[in-house]
């Protein structure tokens, strides 16, 4: 092709060992500036010029592209920081920090491909981050045992965090798109293996029955949220986020609103994630009578801890000097008394699935019932009550009754 510009390509050009063009375009802030594009032949140029003009047709185009690291940095504190929850700051922050800024962070955010994501992903799974984020270096060199002495621990990440890295590269990038940095998403074209989950098979209604027996037989300062865990299905973060002011004893009723969470260095007493988690929820007598043993435990508690008693929210599970309970303690607990009554163990979450069996054998009525698990259908409830077996009723209520001097 001769050196001679062609109709309409005025703002092509030479320039030092090659050429140059710029397209006049909108930025996102409505300003007007130009778009440069550079190479080595004309060719090449007129292809980017051309390119840039379609871009710049179809509406605002940034001039100047911010690398990934930084523009991860501005989503974390202008988007994440204040607009979700604390928890999902924590968990978006430490994703990026430990395995996508190291990785992809250098990279131009506009330059970013479909094929840079799939090779990070897949070099990902394969980086010791023991080794990657030095974790046995920064142990006194007394107790370093692995990488930092050059025996590799091959500690690898799991497929559950491969794919939360990748949901929160799609997160930053959907955002990005928004504002219009960038024309597509990456990330969310590239797909990645799904985690198995590991089935647990719940506990039955005679387990759910022999730990809480085994609970009260001890007078156990938890007992009363071990309570309300297996019958009511609360989370973790719901029975210590529970307040005397959401309880109604007279109408026998629970107010679930507030929630426990840890985020980074802070307990927080906080919203509960949603407004469908939110509800009242009936209170069997199990429960009831359970929640005034607490309800005296805890006055004794204040008048052991004197002026340092500090609660300020209310709670109604708390240390012995008022402070909230760290929900990690509340798991590990869990799995401890579990042992201490001989059960196997099994996660904390994974109660929800005992609860309603609990419920019938506790004889609570259907209807209440739907409301505490939360069914839609009175059907998904009368399922339930008719898979109980009598012979786990008898067990469950019996076992609980000589704990307790009976349930009524």
């Amino acid at each position: 092709m001769s050196g001679k510009r062609g109709n309409g390509e005025g703002s092509i050009y030479p320039y030092k060992n090659g050429f140059a063009a710029y397209v006049w375009v909108t930025k996102p802030d409505g300003k007007r500036a130009r778009k440069y594009a550079y190479g080595k032949t004309r060719e090449e140029v007129h292809d980017k010029w051309l390119a840039l003009h379609s871009e710049a047709k179809k509406g605002p185009v940034a001039t100047r592209h911010r690398t990934l690291d930084a523009f991860l940095a501005y989503w974390l504190d202008s988007i994440v920081k204040p607009n979700l929850a604390p928890l999902s700051y924590v968990s978006y922050e430490g994703y990026v920090r430990l395995y996508i800024a190291p990785h992809l962070g250098s990279k131009r955010l506009d330059k970013l491909t479909v094929r840079d994501v799939r090779e990070w992903l897949t070099k990902l799974g394969s980086v010791c981050q023991c080794c990657a984020q030095g974790k046995d270096e920064k142990r006194a060199a007394a107790r370093r045992k692995c990488c930092a002495v050059g025996d590799c621990c091959e500690s690898y990440p799991s497929r559950r965090v491969i794919q939360a890295s990748r949901d929160a590269l799609r997160a930053a990038l959907t955002h990005a798109v928004t504002e219009e940095e960038i024309g597509k998403n990456v990330a969310s074209l590239v797909k990645v293996p799904k985690p198995r989950r590991r089935r647990i098979k719940p506990w039955s209604v005679a387990e759910a029955g022999q730990f809480l027996a085994d609970a009260a037989a001890r007078d156990d300062h938890l007992f009363a949220a071990w309570v309300l865990v297996l019958t009511l299905g609360l989370r973790r973060g719901e029975v210590l986020g529970l307040t005397w002011k959401s309880i109604d004893f007279e109408a026998g009723e629970l107010y679930v609103d507030h929630q426990i969470q840890r985020a980074g260095r802070q307990i927080l007493h906080r919203e509960t994630k949603t407004e469908d988690s939110d509800d009242f929820l009936p209170l069997p007598t199990l429960c009831l009578k359970a929640l005034r043993m607490r309800r005296a435990q805890q006055i004794g508690d204040r008048k052991a801890a004197g002026e340092l008693w500090q609660d300020v929210h209310g709670l109604v599970f708390t240390t012995k000097y008022g402070t909230p309970i760290e929900p990690g303690n509340l798991t590990r607990m869990f799995a401890l008394r579990a042992r201490r009554a001989g059960l196997r163990g099994i996660p904390l979450r994974n109660t929800r699935h005992t609860c309603s069996s609990l419920l019938v054998a506790l004889k609570v009525h259907p209807k209440i019932a739907q409301r505490i698990l939360r069914h839609s259908q009175i059907a998904m409830t009368m399922e339930v009550y008719a898979e109980a077996s009598e012979e786990e009723v008898r067990d469950a209520i019996g076992k609980l009754s000589d704990a307790m001097g009976g349930t009524g």
